[in-house]
């Protein structure tokens, strides 16, 4: 049975990323995932990309450290090898200029895109987003610190869902499996190591250079969200000119789960407009 995580591969910098590429629209659309335990570019975006593909391009990659994307032996991961990473990829695929949606630590790198390559980039949604300072939260500090078992990923699933419609054993199940694939716990566990505020800092861009983004971005939050603090997002809004916030009531940390139908909808007329 072939595994729907895995797609197409290609050569950024010194090591292969592993990457979704659907529809042909005009417009592109790059999706960035978050740092849950077991995470993939597919498993974050899956729900989203069959719809939003039929009317824009979108590029969905594992970004390093996570899911099927290279491991390359020493390689640091900190926000300069995933900036390089995304800008390789673009590169690589002859892709000039994007849109780009950032979900939580995706977020967080996506505000450092835009920041270090203004010109590459379009539109911004930020999902969720680390990026502004904040303390660490229990959520956080459950998802980063998780180590393998069905039971914990079944804790992490509720901690990320508001509702427990979204918490099936079938999911947790899901989760847990790719959590303990060969190098996924490894190089997860390294990547946030306690005091894990430390983590949090080392993805925080510069106020006066969030001030200074120019692009249009949408800014959306889970008012429940557990894992990163609505203050974040209320936080970018006030930061960048030209943004908008849309906060979904009775919504945890996974918007383009918890509240698909809705998200997909504000994401094509945002980028639209």
């Amino acid at each position: 049975m072939s595994n729907p995580e895995i797609a197409k591969s290609i050569k950024t910098g010194n090591f292969n990323t592993n990457y979704h590429d659907l529809g042909e629209g005009k417009e592109t659309i790059m999706f960035i995932h978050g740092s849950g335990p077991g995470v993939t570019a597919f498993a974050n975006w899956r729900l989203c990309m069959p719809e939003l593909s039929k009317k824009f391009r979108i590029i969905a990659p594992d970004m390093v450290g996570f899911g099927y994307t290279d491991r390359p032996d020493g390689i640091v991961y900190n926000m300069d090898t995933w900036v390089q990473q995304a800008i390789d990829l673009m590169d690589s695929l002859g892709i000039e200029q994007t849109n780009l949606v950032g979900n939580s630590f995706g977020g967080a790198l996506a505000v450092a895109l835009v920041i270090k390559y203004p010109k590459r980039f379009k539109k911004v949604v930020l999902m969720g987003a680390v990026g502004v300072q904040h303390d660490l939260t229990y959520g956080l500090d459950r998802a980063w610190g998780y180590t393998p078992s069905f039971d914990n990923m079944r804790e992490m699933l509720d901690i990320f869902a508001y509702s427990r419609d979204f918490v099936t054993d079938e999911l947790a199940k899901l989760r847990y499996e790719a959590s303990i694939r060969p190098g996924f716990q490894e190089s997860f566990s390294s990547m946030f190591p306690a005091p894990r505020q430390n983590g949090i800092d080392a993805m925080n861009s510069d106020e006066q250079d969030i001030k200074n983004i120019p692009h249009d971005t949408l800014i959306i939050h889970g008012r429940e969200d557990k894992v990163i603090p609505l203050s974040n997002s209320i936080k970018f809004n006030q930061l960048i000119k030209k943004s908008q916030l849309h906060v979904f009531g009775e919504c945890g940390h996974w918007t383009q789960i918890e509240h698909k139908d809705r998200f997909i909808k504000l994401v094509d007329n945002f980028i639209s407009e």
